[in-house]
Formats: C-alpha cells, sequence, structure tokens
C-alpha cells in the first residue's frame, strides 16, 4: 500500500469518524445534587432510555455537584444555549415568574402524594406551559422531597423551639419568609457550601428532604433530626426552546416518555429508601424526632398569613387554581 493510498484511507477514516459522531446529538443535563442522590440515579435511567430508545441518535451527558454552575447559572445556560438541560428546583423558576413560588409554600399539601397528584394533574401541567415564557420547554416533575429540619442547639417539637436557631435556607424568598415566620433566623446559602458551613459552627442547621440529609452525609455534623415535613419540593427538567425547536415530533415525544419513566423509576427507589435512610441516620446517634399531625398543625398554624401574602405575589387566580387542585387531590 503506497503512503498516498494509507493516507487517503486514513483520511477517510477520520471522515467516517466524524460523521459518526456528528450525527449524534448531544444533551449536556446540569443538576446539583451529588451522585448518590436517586435524582441522579433516575436521571442515569433517563439517560439510559434516551440512548437505547432513539438508537444512539442522542448522547445525553450528566454533569452532577453542580460541575455547571449554581441553578441560576444552569438555568441561563438552558436559555442562551450554553447547557442543553438542567434539572432545578421549582422555586428557582419563580425568579422569571411569580406564579412557580405557589408550588413550594409552607403546609401547601397534606400529604407527599396530593402533591405529586396535583403536579402530574392539569394544574402542574398548565404550571409547565408557562415556561414556554422563559424560553424552556419542562419535560415534567422529578421529587426532591418533603423538607426537614436538622440542627446541634436542640430538638424541634414546636415553633418556638426555634427561636434564634441559625438556619440555612435556600435562596428562596418563601422559606425564608417561612422561617421568619416560625422563629428561626434564615440564612440562605447555595448547597455546596452548607456541609462546611454545619461542620464550622457557621450555621446551626438546614433544612433538607431525608435522601439529601443522607446522602450529602449532613448527619454527620447535625444532632437532631425533626421531621417537620413543612415544604414539598421538587426539580423541574428543562430544555432550553431552541434546542427542542430543532428536534423531530418524535424525538420530542421519545424524551417527555424517558423523563415520565425515569421519574416513576425514581419514586420506586425514593419508596424502597427513605426509611433505611432514617435508620441510618438514627444509627449514626443523630436523634430523630417524628412529628404527629397535631404537632405538624401547629407550624402549619403559624405560616398561615406566609401562605396568604404570596396570594397577592403569585397571582389570586393561580393561588386559587393551585389549592383548588389540592383540595380536589385530597379527596380523591
Amino acid at each position: 500500500m503506497s503512503n498516498t493510498y494509507a493516507f487517503a484511507v486514513a483520511a477517510l477514516m477520520t471522515a467516517g469518524i466524524a460523521g459518526a459522531a456528528a450525527a449524534e446529538t448531544v444533551i449536556k443535563v446540569g443538576h446539583g445534587a451529588n451522585e448518590q442522590y436517586h435524582m441522579h440515579r433516575a436521571l442515569l435511567k433517563f439517560e439510559e432510555l434516551v440512548e437505547e430508545r432513539s438508537g444512539g441518535d442522542f448522547d445525553v451527558q450528566i454533569f452532577p455537584s453542580s460541575q455547571m454552575g449554581p441553578d441560576r447559572e444552569m438555568i441561563e445556560g438552558v436559555q442562551t444555549g450554553v447547557l442543553e438541560m438542567a434539572v432545578s428546583p421549582s422555586s428557582f423558576f419563580a425568579g422569571w415568574d411569580p406564579a412557580f413560588a405557589v408550588i413550594e409554600l409552607p403546609y401547601m399539601y397534606p400529604s407527599k402524594e396530593v402533591a405529586l397528584d396535583v403536579l402530574n394533574g392539569d394544574a402542574g401541567d398548565e404550571m409547565l406551559a408557562r415556561l414556554e415564557n422563559q424560553g424552556l420547554v419542562g419535560l415534567g416533575w422529578m421529587e426532591n422531597g418533603l423538607r426537614h429540619i436538622t440542627n446541634n442547639v436542640r430538638p424541634i417539637k414546636t415553633p418556638e423551639d426555634l427561636q434564634g436557631i441559625k438556619l440555612r435556607t435556600m435562596k428562596v424568598p418563601a422559606h425564608v419568609d417561612t422561617f421568619k415566620a416560625l422563629g428561626a433566623n434564615p440564612t440562605p446559602m447555595n448547597f455546596g457550601e452548607v456541609y462546611s458551613a454545619l461542620q464550622q459552627g457557621v450555621i446551626d442547621g438546614q433544612e433538607n428532604p431525608v435522601a439529601l440529609i443522607d446522602s450529602q452525609r449532613f448527619y454527620e455534623v447535625q444532632k437532631h433530626v425533626s421531621l417537620t415535613g413543612h415544604v414539598f419540593t421538587v426539580y423541574i427538567p428543562v430544555v432550553g426552546e431552541w434546542f427542542w425547536s430543532g428536534l423531530t415530533e418524535d424525538q420530542q415525544s421519545l424524551l417527555r416518555e424517558a423523563m415520565t419513566d425515569a421519574a416513576a423509576y425514581q419514586q420506586e427507589l425514593v419508596n424502597a429508601e427513605e426509611a433505611g435512610q432514617l435508620q441510618k441516620i438514627r444509627d449514626a446517634g443523630v436523634n430523630v424526632v417524628e412529628l404527629d399531625a397535631a404537632a405538624r398543625q401547629v407550624f402549619s398554624d403559624q405560616t398561615q398569613e406566609v401562605r396568604a401574602t404570596y396570594r397577592e405575589e403569585v397571582g389570586a387566580e393561580v393561588f386559587d387554581g393551585w389549592t383548588a387542585a389540592v383540595a380536589a387531590a385530597g379527596t380523591n
């Protein structure tokens, strides 16, 4: 084989490889949780389903632990074309549309099951449709979960027990207002800074779902966990409209269906693992306080004014529609 022919063959092979790679549509997915968290593992299922069902037309690449930046920056990246997809807490989208704040108001739902019914029903679909005004397309809902309080000062059994406790919250106005109403000293902070802040005593406590208290190992630097269930939080997987509009209808359907199946898989993980995670936290020597319905009602009553205040901010029509959906789901 002459050198000229060899070079020509090599060039053709290189071109073929490049062409095959170019045929794949890359979907970079950013989120803030670590690789042990159930949401990340559900996204791995999404990756598997999309690549398998598309016959390799898509290459899904997942970047956990805020590798693509904090949540707001990731959402902005999706809007501007830097990132194809972000999976961020619903509360961040309220920065563009106040209606999204209604999802995470304190004690909005009587149970997680009711919350999921609302989100996966007509009210949730209407909320996702509002993302179009942000240049985004929502693919559904992924659980973050019921949030609970951890701290190093005292067990939290009543709102009075929160007096003066410096508690990390998300940078979400409704969450900050909730803990002001409960008597704590809310301290907004980026998620990635929480462990070291607890370890160094910069803050007394934080609030997150059981699975994050476990996967982020917050229980290593906390003495008490109180199962207050004060807010139910979800993530919204969003893609940029710029990306979505370039897909065929079949490809769009494939992504939606894969996300629905991944969210169902996530529910299997949550339901199978939460009791064991709580036991692991107890075994680490942490005092776990379980609150009955009457005790949670005291917290709910003290945050009634927060919900009422946000009716105006969210918009009466949206707020009343959402609470009606909650009431209807609660009677099913």
